[in-house]
């Protein structure tokens, strides 16, 4: 199975940890956060990986190049010339990402024990063009779902910008991404976005005519690690 790992970011929120290495290579308990991405993804059987880079790039290469590459199929989207954003990046990887079944994108920076079996089967039974691992927590931004956990739009409760993309006449549940989807093949045919963008903008133009999937995981433990103080929970976490 295929993955793509976001890894390109600059960690800013996480300085002066990233002033000399990239935020993939901070360490929790001594080990990189790519490192505990890359065998989680190894353990639920995906042996097929991107990672794109940006920020100190080689650091990244040289480690999987010391690593042995975990022993799989893992190939580099070199975007030191330009940061591409999460979609623009998810784009310059489709040529890796294509194939007949659905794929799976994960941050680097997401600390969770989400089951990603679970994820995967719950978006092969919705028949969704993408599932999206959302949870119920605190956040300035959320995608908004009908009854049907149905992807109708988004809002940024900061600023108090809100679209709807869908009109369902349901009451719409905000609830925060998780930094984990699953795309399915025919995604990729569908991204008309070029250059740098989010791949919410993606999500977000699809959704008025696409199934875009919640799958729920407040269950689940899970850790935004691009912030400074929950990696101290994380290492607490893994004791």
């Amino acid at each position: 199975m295929k993955a793509m790992i976001f890894a390109a970011g600059l960690g800013t929120r996480l300085k002066p940890l990233t002033d000399a290495k990239p935020k993939a290579l901070i360490e929790i308990n001594g080990i990189p956060l790519l490192e505990i991405v890359i065998n989680k993804l190894i353990s639920y059987g995906f042996n097929k990986i991107i990672i794109n880079v940006h920020h100190f790039p080689y650091h990244i290469i040289d480690f999987l190049k010391k690593k042995k590459n975990f022993n799989i199929h893992i190939e580099i989207s070199d975007e030191s010339g330009q940061l591409l954003d999460t979609g623009g990046g998810l784009r310059k990887a489709c040529w890796f990402l294509q194939d007949k079944h659905p794929v799976l994108i994960h941050n680097v920076d997401v600390f969770s024990d989400i089951d990603l079996t679970n994820l995967y089967e719950a978006h092969i039974n919705s028949g969704a063009l993408a599932t999206l691992a959302v949870r119920s927590r605190r956040s300035s931004r959320y995608f908004l779902f009908d009854e049907d956990l149905t992807l109708c739009g988004w809002e940024n409760v900061k600023t108090g910008d809100r679209e709807i993309t869908k009109f369902t006449g349901a009451e719409l549940t905000p609830m925060a991404f998780s930094g984990i989807q699953i795309l399915s093949p025919a995604f990729f045919d569908n991204i008309t976005e070029n250059g740098v963008f989010s791949i919410v903008a993606t999500y977000l133009r699809l959704s008025a005519n696409h199934k875009i999937h919640a799958y729920i995981h407040d269950n689940s433990f899970w850790l935004d690690l691009g912030k400074p103080e929950n990696l101290k929970k994380a290492e607490a976490y893994l004791k």
